[in-house]
Protein backbone atom coordinates (compact mmCIF):
# COMPACT_ATOMS: atom_id res chain seq x y z
CA UNK A 1 0.00 0.00 0.00
CA UNK A 2 2.93 2.35 -0.51
CA UNK A 3 2.26 5.62 -2.26
CA UNK A 4 3.29 5.83 -5.88
CA UNK A 5 6.54 7.65 -6.63
CA UNK A 6 4.68 10.38 -8.58
CA UNK A 7 2.63 11.45 -5.57
CA UNK A 8 3.17 15.12 -4.75
CA UNK A 9 4.83 15.50 -1.37
CA UNK A 10 2.76 18.62 -0.79
CA UNK A 11 -0.47 16.70 -1.44
CA UNK A 12 0.61 13.90 0.86
CA UNK A 13 1.45 16.34 3.65
CA UNK A 14 -1.85 18.18 3.19
CA UNK A 15 -3.96 15.02 3.38
CA UNK A 16 -1.96 13.71 6.33
CA UNK A 17 -2.06 17.08 8.06
CA UNK A 18 -5.85 17.28 7.91
CA UNK A 19 -6.24 13.65 9.00
CA UNK A 20 -3.81 14.40 11.83
CA UNK A 21 -5.99 17.37 12.84
CA UNK A 22 -8.93 14.97 13.12
CA UNK A 23 -6.83 12.75 15.39
CA UNK A 24 -5.77 15.76 17.50
CA UNK A 25 -9.47 16.55 17.96
CA UNK A 26 -10.14 12.92 18.92
CA UNK A 27 -7.39 12.95 21.56
CA UNK A 28 -8.80 16.22 22.89
CA UNK A 29 -12.26 14.65 23.22
CA UNK A 30 -10.78 11.49 24.77
CA UNK A 31 -8.70 13.34 27.37
CA UNK A 32 -11.24 16.06 28.20
CA UNK A 33 -12.52 14.00 31.12
CA UNK A 34 -9.06 13.62 32.67
CA UNK A 35 -8.63 17.20 33.89
CA UNK A 36 -12.35 17.66 34.59
CA UNK A 37 -12.73 14.53 36.71
CA UNK A 38 -12.86 16.41 40.02
CA UNK A 39 -15.46 18.83 38.61
CA UNK A 40 -17.41 15.90 37.13
CA UNK A 41 -17.54 14.19 40.53
CA UNK A 42 -18.99 17.37 42.03
CA UNK A 43 -21.41 17.98 39.15
CA UNK A 44 -22.86 14.47 39.20
CA UNK A 45 -22.40 13.85 42.95
CA UNK A 46 -20.50 10.57 42.48
CA UNK A 47 -17.59 8.76 44.16
CA UNK A 48 -14.34 7.48 42.63
CA UNK A 49 -15.78 4.15 41.46
CA UNK A 50 -18.71 5.85 39.75
CA UNK A 51 -16.39 8.40 38.14
CA UNK A 52 -14.30 5.52 36.82
CA UNK A 53 -17.36 4.18 34.99
CA UNK A 54 -17.25 7.25 32.72
CA UNK A 55 -13.76 6.38 31.49
CA UNK A 56 -14.45 2.64 31.55
CA UNK A 57 -17.51 3.10 29.34
CA UNK A 58 -15.51 5.27 26.94
CA UNK A 59 -12.50 2.95 26.81
CA UNK A 60 -14.58 -0.25 26.69
CA UNK A 61 -16.41 0.94 23.60
CA UNK A 62 -13.11 2.07 22.07
CA UNK A 63 -11.47 -1.31 22.67
CA UNK A 64 -14.52 -3.38 21.66
CA UNK A 65 -14.83 -1.48 18.38
CA UNK A 66 -11.22 -1.82 17.25
CA UNK A 67 -11.60 -5.10 15.38
CA UNK A 68 -14.99 -4.20 13.81
CA UNK A 69 -13.59 -0.80 12.86
CA UNK A 70 -10.52 -2.46 11.34
CA UNK A 71 -12.76 -4.58 9.13
CA UNK A 72 -14.91 -1.56 8.22
CA UNK A 73 -11.74 0.35 7.40
CA UNK A 74 -10.56 -2.32 4.96
CA UNK A 75 -14.03 -2.21 3.37
CA UNK A 76 -14.95 1.49 3.29
CA UNK A 77 -11.72 3.46 3.65
CA UNK A 78 -10.42 6.14 5.98
CA UNK A 79 -12.35 9.23 4.87
CA UNK A 80 -15.79 7.83 5.62
CA UNK A 81 -14.77 6.52 9.02
CA UNK A 82 -13.08 9.79 9.99
CA UNK A 83 -16.27 11.70 9.17
CA UNK A 84 -18.59 9.28 10.99
CA UNK A 85 -16.24 9.12 13.98
CA UNK A 86 -15.98 12.90 14.17
CA UNK A 87 -19.75 13.32 14.10
CA UNK A 88 -20.16 10.79 16.91
CA UNK A 89 -17.60 12.58 19.09
CA UNK A 90 -19.29 15.93 18.52
CA UNK A 91 -22.61 14.39 19.54
CA UNK A 92 -20.97 12.95 22.66
CA UNK A 93 -19.50 16.28 23.73
CA UNK A 94 -22.85 18.01 23.17
CA UNK A 95 -24.52 15.44 25.43
CA UNK A 96 -21.79 15.84 28.04
CA UNK A 97 -22.15 19.62 27.96
CA UNK A 98 -25.87 19.42 28.74
CA UNK A 99 -25.96 16.35 30.97
CA UNK A 100 -26.95 16.64 34.60
CA UNK A 101 -27.86 12.96 34.94
CA UNK A 102 -25.20 10.28 35.36
CA UNK A 103 -26.82 7.99 32.80
CA UNK A 104 -26.79 10.64 30.07
CA UNK A 105 -23.18 11.46 30.94
CA UNK A 106 -22.21 7.80 30.49
CA UNK A 107 -24.00 7.72 27.12
CA UNK A 108 -22.03 10.83 26.15
CA UNK A 109 -18.69 9.15 26.95
CA UNK A 110 -19.79 6.05 25.03
CA UNK A 111 -20.40 8.21 21.95
CA UNK A 112 -16.97 9.79 22.38
CA UNK A 113 -15.37 6.36 22.68
CA UNK A 114 -17.21 5.06 19.61
CA UNK A 115 -16.09 7.98 17.45
CA UNK A 116 -12.57 7.89 18.85
CA UNK A 117 -12.32 4.20 17.93
CA UNK A 118 -12.69 5.09 14.24
CA UNK A 119 -10.01 7.76 14.12
CA UNK A 120 -6.45 6.64 14.81
CA UNK A 121 -6.27 3.51 12.69
CA UNK A 122 -8.02 5.41 9.88
CA UNK A 123 -5.17 7.92 9.95
CA UNK A 124 -2.62 5.08 9.99
CA UNK A 125 -4.18 3.67 6.81
CA UNK A 126 -3.84 7.08 5.15
CA UNK A 127 -0.17 7.17 6.16
CA UNK A 128 0.40 3.74 4.64
CA UNK A 129 -1.07 4.80 1.29
CA UNK A 130 0.40 8.28 1.02
CA UNK A 131 3.97 7.74 2.26
CA UNK A 132 6.62 5.29 1.03
CA UNK A 133 7.68 2.40 3.23
CA UNK A 134 11.00 3.87 4.32
CA UNK A 135 9.32 6.95 5.83
CA UNK A 136 6.29 5.12 7.19
CA UNK A 137 7.65 4.40 10.71
CA UNK A 138 8.57 8.06 11.20
CA UNK A 139 5.21 9.39 9.98
CA UNK A 140 3.32 6.83 12.10
CA UNK A 141 5.31 7.88 15.15
CA UNK A 142 4.74 11.55 14.36
CA UNK A 143 1.02 10.83 14.02
CA UNK A 144 0.87 9.24 17.44
CA UNK A 145 2.96 11.91 19.14
CA UNK A 146 1.63 15.04 17.41
CA UNK A 147 -1.88 13.76 18.07
CA UNK A 148 -1.15 14.30 21.74
CA UNK A 149 -1.41 18.03 21.10
CA UNK A 150 -5.08 17.30 21.71
CA UNK A 151 -4.20 16.37 25.27
CA UNK A 152 -2.52 19.75 25.71
CA UNK A 153 -5.72 21.45 24.55
CA UNK A 154 -7.57 19.21 26.98
CA UNK A 155 -5.37 20.25 29.91
CA UNK A 156 -4.63 23.87 30.83
CA UNK A 157 -6.88 25.61 28.23
CA UNK A 158 -9.89 23.42 29.01
CA UNK A 159 -9.40 23.77 32.77
CA UNK A 160 -9.16 27.56 32.40
CA UNK A 161 -12.28 27.67 30.24
CA UNK A 162 -14.15 25.38 32.60
CA UNK A 163 -13.36 27.50 35.65
CA UNK A 164 -13.98 30.77 33.80
CA UNK A 165 -17.11 30.00 31.77
CA UNK A 166 -18.55 26.91 33.43
CA UNK A 167 -19.24 23.30 32.49
CA UNK A 168 -21.71 23.70 29.62
CA UNK A 169 -19.84 26.43 27.67
CA UNK A 170 -16.55 24.55 28.01
CA UNK A 171 -17.90 21.36 26.47
CA UNK A 172 -19.86 23.25 23.81
CA UNK A 173 -16.53 24.73 22.71
CA UNK A 174 -15.13 21.18 22.65
CA UNK A 175 -17.99 20.11 20.36
CA UNK A 176 -17.34 23.09 18.06
CA UNK A 177 -13.67 22.12 17.77
CA UNK A 178 -14.71 18.62 16.72
CA UNK A 179 -17.18 19.91 14.14
CA UNK A 180 -14.43 22.01 12.55
CA UNK A 181 -12.22 18.94 12.20
CA UNK A 182 -15.05 17.03 10.48
CA UNK A 183 -15.50 19.82 7.93
CA UNK A 184 -11.77 19.83 7.16
CA UNK A 185 -11.81 16.07 6.55
CA UNK A 186 -14.74 16.41 4.15
CA UNK A 187 -12.89 19.05 2.16
CA UNK A 188 -9.32 17.77 2.05
CA UNK A 189 -8.94 14.06 2.80
CA UNK A 190 -8.76 11.34 0.18
CA UNK A 191 -8.19 7.67 0.96
CA UNK A 192 -5.41 7.15 -1.58
CA UNK A 193 -3.35 9.30 -3.97
CA UNK A 194 -4.43 7.12 -6.90
CA UNK A 195 -7.72 5.30 -6.85
CA UNK A 196 -6.20 2.30 -8.56
CA UNK A 197 -3.69 1.74 -5.74
CA UNK A 198 -6.43 0.86 -3.28
CA UNK A 199 -7.51 -2.78 -3.06
CA UNK A 200 -11.13 -3.48 -3.78
CA UNK A 201 -13.44 -3.31 -0.83
CA UNK A 202 -13.69 -6.82 0.60
CA UNK A 203 -17.10 -8.43 0.69
CA UNK A 204 -18.49 -9.41 4.09
CA UNK A 205 -17.89 -13.09 3.28
CA UNK A 206 -14.16 -12.45 2.96
CA UNK A 207 -13.79 -10.40 6.12
CA UNK A 208 -13.56 -13.30 8.57
CA UNK A 209 -10.64 -15.06 6.81
CA UNK A 210 -8.72 -11.76 6.65
CA UNK A 211 -9.26 -11.17 10.35
CA UNK A 212 -8.35 -14.78 11.18
CA UNK A 213 -5.15 -14.54 9.14
CA UNK A 214 -4.14 -11.32 10.90
CA UNK A 215 -4.80 -12.84 14.32
CA UNK A 216 -3.02 -16.10 13.47
CA UNK A 217 0.30 -14.39 12.78
CA UNK A 218 2.36 -14.20 15.99
CA UNK A 219 3.71 -10.83 14.84
CA UNK A 220 0.24 -9.33 15.15
CA UNK A 221 -0.15 -10.67 18.67
CA UNK A 222 3.33 -9.40 19.50
CA UNK A 223 2.07 -5.98 18.42
CA UNK A 224 -1.04 -6.35 20.58
CA UNK A 225 0.90 -7.22 23.74
CA UNK A 226 3.48 -4.52 23.00
CA UNK A 227 0.64 -2.01 22.90
CA UNK A 228 -0.84 -3.56 26.07
CA UNK A 229 2.29 -3.34 28.22
CA UNK A 230 3.58 0.06 27.11
CA UNK A 231 0.46 2.21 26.91
CA UNK A 232 -1.75 1.76 29.96
CA UNK A 233 0.24 3.58 32.65
CA UNK A 234 0.60 6.86 30.77
CA UNK A 235 -2.90 6.64 29.30
CA UNK A 236 -4.66 6.15 32.63
CA UNK A 237 -2.57 8.87 34.25
CA UNK A 238 -3.48 11.37 31.52
CA UNK A 239 -7.03 10.19 30.93
CA UNK A 240 -8.41 10.15 34.47
CA UNK A 241 -6.41 9.35 37.59
CA UNK A 242 -3.25 11.45 37.20
CA UNK A 243 -4.99 14.75 37.93
CA UNK A 244 -6.74 13.54 41.13
CA UNK A 245 -3.50 11.83 42.22
CA UNK A 246 -1.57 15.07 41.85
CA UNK A 247 -4.23 17.30 43.43
CA UNK A 248 -5.75 15.08 46.14
CA UNK A 249 -2.82 12.75 46.80
CA UNK A 250 0.22 14.99 46.27
CA UNK A 251 -1.39 18.29 47.30
CA UNK A 252 -0.65 20.24 44.11
CA UNK A 253 -2.86 23.10 42.94
CA UNK A 254 -5.15 22.39 39.95
CA UNK A 255 -3.02 24.65 37.76
CA UNK A 256 0.21 22.90 38.76
CA UNK A 257 -1.34 19.48 38.13
CA UNK A 258 -2.62 20.52 34.70
CA UNK A 259 0.81 21.97 33.91
CA UNK A 260 2.49 18.65 34.75
CA UNK A 261 0.09 16.85 32.41
CA UNK A 262 1.04 19.37 29.72
CA UNK A 263 4.76 18.72 30.36
CA UNK A 264 4.02 15.02 29.92
CA UNK A 265 2.38 15.63 26.55
CA UNK A 266 5.13 17.95 25.28
CA UNK A 267 7.80 15.44 26.29
CA UNK A 268 5.94 12.76 24.36
CA UNK A 269 6.05 14.96 21.27
CA UNK A 270 9.83 15.22 21.58
CA UNK A 271 10.60 11.56 22.29
CA UNK A 272 8.35 10.10 19.58
CA UNK A 273 10.63 10.88 16.61
CA UNK A 274 13.62 9.51 18.57
CA UNK A 275 11.89 6.16 19.09
CA UNK A 276 10.87 6.10 15.42
CA UNK A 277 14.50 6.69 14.43
CA UNK A 278 15.67 3.87 16.71
CA UNK A 279 13.03 1.48 15.29
CA UNK A 280 14.08 2.35 11.74
CA UNK A 281 17.78 2.04 12.49
CA UNK A 282 17.51 -1.13 14.59
CA UNK A 283 14.37 -2.97 13.37
CA UNK A 284 15.62 -6.27 14.76
CA UNK A 285 15.79 -4.89 18.29
CA UNK A 286 12.42 -3.21 18.73
CA UNK A 287 11.50 -5.46 21.66
CA UNK A 288 14.58 -4.21 23.52
CA UNK A 289 13.04 -0.73 23.41
CA UNK A 290 9.76 -2.14 24.69
CA UNK A 291 11.33 -3.86 27.71
CA UNK A 292 13.44 -0.79 28.48
CA UNK A 293 10.39 1.50 28.54
CA UNK A 294 8.41 -0.90 30.75
CA UNK A 295 11.27 -1.34 33.23
CA UNK A 296 11.91 2.41 33.44
CA UNK A 297 8.21 3.16 33.97
CA UNK A 298 7.88 0.58 36.73
CA UNK A 299 11.03 1.91 38.41
CA UNK A 300 9.81 5.51 38.35
CA UNK A 301 6.47 4.53 39.89
CA UNK A 302 8.25 2.48 42.56
CA UNK A 303 10.25 5.49 43.73
CA UNK A 304 7.18 7.78 43.76
CA UNK A 305 4.95 5.30 45.59
CA UNK A 306 7.65 4.40 48.14
CA UNK A 307 8.56 8.01 48.90
CA UNK A 308 7.67 8.90 52.51
CA UNK A 309 4.94 11.51 52.28
CA UNK A 310 4.20 13.61 49.18
CA UNK A 311 6.89 13.31 46.52
CA UNK A 312 9.05 16.36 45.83
CA UNK A 313 8.19 18.34 42.73
CA UNK A 314 11.32 17.25 40.86
CA UNK A 315 10.36 13.59 41.32
CA UNK A 316 6.87 14.19 39.97
CA UNK A 317 8.46 15.86 36.94
CA UNK A 318 10.63 12.77 36.45
CA UNK A 319 7.53 10.58 36.68
CA UNK A 320 5.60 12.48 34.02
CA UNK A 321 8.68 12.56 31.75
CA UNK A 322 8.95 8.77 32.00
CA UNK A 323 5.22 8.34 31.44
CA UNK A 324 5.56 10.54 28.36
CA UNK A 325 7.51 7.75 26.66
CA UNK A 326 4.63 5.26 27.08
CA UNK A 327 2.49 6.55 24.23
CA UNK A 328 5.29 6.72 21.63
CA UNK A 329 6.53 3.28 22.73
CA UNK A 330 3.07 1.80 22.14
CA UNK A 331 3.40 2.82 18.46
CA UNK A 332 5.97 0.03 18.10
CA UNK A 333 2.99 -2.34 18.23
CA UNK A 334 1.65 -0.85 14.99
CA UNK A 335 5.07 -1.13 13.39
CA UNK A 336 4.94 -4.86 14.14
CA UNK A 337 1.47 -5.03 12.51
CA UNK A 338 2.77 -3.25 9.41
CA UNK A 339 5.89 -5.38 8.94
CA UNK A 340 4.25 -8.75 9.66
CA UNK A 341 1.06 -8.32 7.58
CA UNK A 342 0.29 -7.64 3.91
CA UNK A 343 -1.50 -4.47 2.85
CA UNK A 344 -4.81 -6.27 2.37
CA UNK A 345 -5.26 -6.83 6.10
CA UNK A 346 -3.59 -3.71 7.55
CA UNK A 347 -6.87 -2.37 8.95
CA UNK A 348 -7.71 -5.62 10.71
CA UNK A 349 -4.18 -6.08 12.06
CA UNK A 350 -3.99 -2.49 13.33
CA UNK A 351 -7.39 -2.88 14.98
CA UNK A 352 -6.22 -6.01 16.81
CA UNK A 353 -3.08 -4.24 18.03
CA UNK A 354 -5.02 -1.20 19.21
CA UNK A 355 -7.18 -3.37 21.47
CA UNK A 356 -4.22 -4.21 23.71
CA UNK A 357 -3.41 -0.94 25.41
CA UNK A 358 -7.02 0.08 25.85
CA UNK A 359 -8.04 -3.22 27.44
CA UNK A 360 -5.19 -2.75 29.91
CA UNK A 361 -6.29 0.85 30.47
CA UNK A 362 -9.88 -0.22 31.16
CA UNK A 363 -8.70 -2.73 33.75
CA UNK A 364 -6.48 -0.16 35.45
CA UNK A 365 -9.03 2.68 35.40
CA UNK A 366 -11.64 0.47 37.03
CA UNK A 367 -9.21 -1.14 39.48
CA UNK A 368 -7.85 2.22 40.65
CA UNK A 369 -11.38 3.49 41.28
CA UNK A 370 -12.37 0.41 43.27
CA UNK A 371 -9.18 0.37 45.35
CA UNK A 372 -9.46 4.09 46.06
CA UNK A 373 -12.95 3.59 47.48
CA UNK A 374 -11.85 0.59 49.54
CA UNK A 375 -8.69 2.26 50.85
CA UNK A 376 -10.13 5.70 51.60
CA UNK A 377 -10.73 6.07 55.35
CA UNK A 378 -14.37 6.03 56.39
CA UNK A 379 -15.85 9.51 56.64
CA UNK A 380 -13.16 11.10 54.48
CA UNK A 381 -14.55 12.89 51.43
CA UNK A 382 -11.54 12.40 49.15
CA UNK A 383 -8.83 9.70 48.86
CA UNK A 384 -5.58 10.28 50.71
CA UNK A 385 -2.05 9.54 49.52
CA UNK A 386 -2.04 6.05 51.08
CA UNK A 387 -5.15 5.13 49.11
CA UNK A 388 -3.55 6.30 45.86
CA UNK A 389 -0.45 4.23 46.65
CA UNK A 390 -2.49 1.05 46.98
CA UNK A 391 -4.49 1.89 43.87
CA UNK A 392 -1.53 2.51 41.57
CA UNK A 393 0.20 -0.64 42.83
CA UNK A 394 -2.26 -2.58 40.64
CA UNK A 395 -0.02 -1.65 37.70
CA UNK A 396 2.64 -4.18 38.65
CA UNK A 397 0.37 -7.12 37.85
CA UNK A 398 -0.35 -5.69 34.39
CA UNK A 399 3.32 -5.04 33.67
CA UNK A 400 4.20 -8.61 34.64
CA UNK A 401 1.47 -10.11 32.44
CA UNK A 402 2.35 -7.91 29.47
CA UNK A 403 6.09 -8.51 29.68
CA UNK A 404 5.62 -12.29 29.76
CA UNK A 405 3.34 -12.16 26.71
CA UNK A 406 5.68 -9.89 24.74
CA UNK A 407 8.53 -12.32 25.40
CA UNK A 408 6.32 -15.26 24.42
CA UNK A 409 5.16 -13.81 21.10
CA UNK A 410 8.54 -12.31 20.29
CA UNK A 411 9.96 -15.83 20.37
CA UNK A 412 7.01 -17.14 18.34
CA UNK A 413 7.47 -14.39 15.73
CA UNK A 414 11.16 -15.17 15.47
CA UNK A 415 10.41 -18.86 14.92
CA UNK A 416 7.87 -17.94 12.24
CA UNK A 417 10.36 -15.69 10.45
CA UNK A 418 13.04 -18.38 10.60
CA UNK A 419 10.62 -20.93 9.14
CA UNK A 420 9.56 -18.53 6.37
CA UNK A 421 13.19 -17.76 5.56
CA UNK A 422 14.04 -21.46 5.35
CA UNK A 423 11.19 -22.21 2.94
CA UNK A 424 11.17 -19.09 0.77
CA UNK A 425 12.87 -15.77 0.13
CA UNK A 426 14.14 -13.95 3.23
CA UNK A 427 11.71 -11.52 4.83
CA UNK A 428 12.83 -7.89 4.59
CA UNK A 429 12.23 -5.19 7.12
CA UNK A 430 12.98 -1.47 6.76
CA UNK A 431 16.49 -0.65 7.84
CA UNK A 432 18.55 2.41 8.52
CA UNK A 433 18.54 5.25 6.00
CA UNK A 434 15.68 3.74 4.06
CA UNK A 435 17.54 0.51 3.32
CA UNK A 436 16.41 -3.01 4.07
CA UNK A 437 17.41 -5.69 6.52
CA UNK A 438 17.12 -9.31 5.45
CA UNK A 439 15.71 -11.58 8.12
CA UNK A 440 16.99 -15.10 7.65
CA UNK A 441 17.88 -16.19 11.15
CA UNK A 442 16.17 -16.87 14.45
CA UNK A 443 16.88 -13.35 15.75
CA UNK A 444 14.14 -12.17 13.43
CA UNK A 445 12.51 -8.78 13.20
CA UNK A 446 11.20 -8.55 16.73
Amino acid sequence: MSAAPTVSRRSALLVWGVALAAYVAAVFHRSSLGVTGVDAADRFHINASALATFSVAQLAVYAAMQIPVGMLLDRFGSRRLLVVGGVLMVAGQLCFALATDVRLAVVARILVGLGDAMTFISVLRIVTFWFPGRTNPLVVQLTGTLGQLGAILGAVPLVALLHHAGWTPAFLVAAALGATAVLLVLVAVRDTPHRETAPGSPRPATVRPVLAAAWAHPGTRLGLWTHFVTQFSGTVFALLWGYPFLVQGQGLTPTAAASLLTVMTVAGLLVGPLLAHLCGRHPLRRSVLVFTVVATTAAAWTVVLAWPGPAPRWLLVVLVLVLAVNGPASMIGFDYARTFNPASRMGSASGIVNVGGFVASIILVLAVGVVLDLATPSGRGTPDLAAFRWAFAVQYALWALGAVQVLRYRNAARRRLAADAASAEPVTLPGAAGGAVAVNRASGGA
